[in-house]
């Protein structure tokens, strides 16, 4: 059973996913978690405690499923693993569209909110980095600096097509479709 910050998290989560930054009101919060707004004032202390820890929730929700693997499968090679974590953030799945939408709905808000602009900043920042390192095990020889420009491609190419995606203009099969093609075009950039 999940303790009470993390219903919290998750509804926080689904909120944001519903209406938005802007209209997450805590006491809409509290009767999505089915929990008190002061108990949600001593998880969180305040609105902005809330949107940074949903944000750090949103990331870790997002690193467990694009690491979920059959149990009993084989280990996949650097770019097998590479496709696997960047393509699962592609999926019509409800914990993925919810994530991909409050993720979207934190980074427009961010145009707004210093303190949520620097979070972003820093979690857009870890998983760049991530994407990187699993380049670099693809292309081991290449120079940090280039890894770390493809990832940021990358992750901002995918963040683009969830968004269209989601929006309903641009089918889920064509958006993964362009990705994977973009993994192919960065790969052969880097193995140059």
């Amino acid at each position: 059973m999940a303790s009470r910050k993390t219903s919290i998290l998750e509804a926080s989560a689904r909120v944001i996913a519903r209406r938005g930054v802007r209209g997450l009101r805590v006491e809409e919060l509290a009767a999505e978690a089915g929990v008190s707004t002061a108990l949600i004032y001593y998880h969180f202390k305040d609105r902005t405690g809330i949107l940074r820890q949903t944000l750090e929730f949103i990331n870790d929700r997002a690193g467990r499923y694009t690491a979920v693997r059959e149990a009993g499968a084989p280990p996949l090679g650097p770019r097998e693993e590479l496709e696997h974590a960047l393509l699962l953030e592609l999926q019509d799945v409800p914990e993925v569209r919810e994530n991909s939408v409050a993720w979207g709905e934190l980074r427009a808000s961010a145009v707004f909110d210093d303190s949520l602009r620097e979070d972003l900043a820093r979690a857009t920042l870890v998983w760049v980095q991530e994407i990187a390192e699993l380049l670099g095990r693809v292309r081991p020889m290449t120079p940090a600096p280039e890894l770390a420009a493809a990832a940021e491609r990358l992750t901002a190419l995918l963040e683009g097509l969830s968004m269209r995606w989601l929006s309903g203009t641009l089918p889920l099969t064509h958006a993964r479709t362009l990705l994977g093609e973009a993994i192919t075009t960065e790969l052969e950039r880097l193995g140059r």
